[in-house]
């Protein structure tokens, strides 16, 4: 396990068993950006990566 997914099995253990939309997790990402603009680019880069994951 890398020292990154910290962070994602967190996330499992405390939100696993719920749902979201991509419209939640939009939501959240701007709030993180406006909280952390120094992250603006890997944020980006994340969403951009997620919307396109089922592109060849």
């Amino acid at each position: 396990m890398y020292f990154t997914d910290r962070g994602i099995e967190e996330l499992l253990d405390r939100r696993g068993e719920e749902q979201v939309t991509l419209a939640w997790l939009a939501d959240r990402l701007r709030d993180f950006v406006d909280l952390h603009p120094e992250f603006e680019t890997p944020v980006d880069r994340l969403a951009t990566w997620l919307a396109r994951t089922d592109d060849e």
